[in-house]
């Protein structure tokens, strides 16, 4: 079982590494998948290792997709790449994790409408938008799909995460 996270320079530090560390911590492998080889720096200065691109993701390789927020959803959301990887992860109906801007990658893939989904508050409008059934909680749990709003949010992002891979 792999873990596969995608994201791009600005992304909001905690939602990418609190998730990438607890997958970690249960032995978890964890691929981080950007734009470019090299490294992607957050909000807050952290860097992170690219391990592949997005255009060397093979969705069939991992058994979930995490998608961070903070302003990197913005660049992910506008490359096809991304946008059919994420496809494939619901055509084989494999779990989905997105907080806070990350789901706006699944809005531009068109996955949402008649979803139970959550997002930060600026995003709430534009999915509702596209036909999700937004929802103000901590977390919502959808079948496949796992959103949460803020990074005060992740201790129940990254539990129902843990939950879904353990089944």
């Amino acid at each position: 079982m792999k873990a596969l996270i995608i994201s791009a320079d600005g992304f909001e530090d905690s939602e990418l590494l609190v998730p990438y560390y607890r997958l970690l911590e249960e032995g978890i492998p964890v691929h981080v998948a950007s734009l470019n080889w090299g490294a992607i720096t957050g909000k807050h200065g952290y860097q992170v290792k690219v391990d592949l691109t997005l255009g060397e993701v093979r969705p069939d390789d991992y058994a979930i997709l995490v998608l961070p927020g903070g302003k990197a959803p913005a660049a992910i959301r506008t490359e096809l790449t991304a946008l059919e990887i994420c496809r494939a992860f619901f055509a084989h109906n494999k779990p989905v994790a997105a907080i806070c801007h990350g789901p706006q990658t699944l809005v531009s893939a068109g996955l949402l409408k008649g979803r139970r989904a959550t997002c930060y508050q600026s995003v709430a409008a534009e999915m509702k938008d596209t036909g999700a059934l937004y929802e103000d909680s901590e977390v919502v749990v959808d079948g496949n799909l796992i959103t949460s709003r803020i990074p005060s949010d992740l201790p129940a992002f990254t539990r129902e995460i843990m939950k879904k891979l353990k089944g």
